[in-house]
């Protein structure tokens, strides 16, 4: 049984999501040309970057519900108002779909590799998203003190590659020292449940539940005494306790 759902689940949501993908990117990029005739540039960037999130909530709520579902927690109903630094734990390769599950404009922080990606590196280029590894420090905190100031959260995975154990990796500093830039309020997000949807140099999905737990935001009156070495640690803490929480409840 167990193998025919894995076989049925793959079919599904394999198919739907080359032909959902063809029909967004063919009608995204003509309505995109076609606004930029009549729209400034920021409003376009906005609905781009609001129609990737669209797109990336059906990928994860609807083509391959029910086999796998998303559980999302939200613990940071009383945070003040964003723009935001999400700063997430890295799983899987589906983790940048994931960030679908936030309402905000956002831009993430990517590997190199998302870009080399057939239609979806072309549209993440367009949407502004940052290869921090392809540009000096000095040139990711203005292209992201720019997105702050315009209102832009922006999603980080600072482990830089997924991880292989289920722990949480050393951080790297790089957005930390741009929070104590820019004092944008932290949200530390913690992702189970994905490392098997699709394990690691696999393509075939397997049923699951998928844990995202975002935590209160760590604002500038409790954060802006601390340095960027000291920072990345103490969000990387927040995020590993949970993680182990989640994964014991599995």
């Amino acid at each position: 049984m167990r193998i025919l759902k894995i076989a049925f689940l793959n079919f599904f949501f394999y198919t739907f999501f080359i032909i959902f993908s063809l029909i967004v990117f063919v009608n995204l990029g003509s309505l995109i040309i076609l606004l930029a005739l009549f729209l400034p540039k920021r409003r376009i960037f906005k609905f781009l970057r609001q129609a990737i999130r669209w797109y990336g909530a059906v990928i994860i709520r609807i083509l391959p519900f029910p086999l796998i579902r998303l559980d999302y927690k939200n613990y940071g109903l009383n945070d003040p108002p964003g723009p935001y630094l999400f700063i997430c734990n890295h799983r899987a390769a589906s983790d940048p779909f994931l960030m679908a599950v936030f309402p905000y404009e956002i831009v993430q922080v990517v590997n190199i590799w998302p870009f080399r990606l057939p239609a979806l590196g072309i549209i993440a280029k367009i949407a502004g998203y940052l290869s921090v590894r392809e540009m000096p420090y000095t040139e990711f905190a203005a292209k992201t003190r720019k997105l702050i100031a315009e209102g832009v959260s922006i999603a980080v995975f600072p482990e830089g590659t997924r991880s292989r154990d289920k722990s949480v990796g050393q951080f790297h500093s790089a957005i930390f020292r741009t929070a104590l830039e820019t004092h944008a309020a932290i949200v530390p997000v913690c992702i189970t449940g994905n490392e098997n949807v699709p394990p690691i140099e696999s393509a075939f999905l397997r049923p699951g539940i998928i844990k995202i737990h975002r935590l209160p935001a760590l604002t500038w009156n409790e954060y802006g005494a601390f340095n960027a070495f000291k920072l990345k640690n103490y969000v990387r803490d927040m995020v590993a306790k949970e993680v182990l929480m989640m994964d014991k409840t599995n």
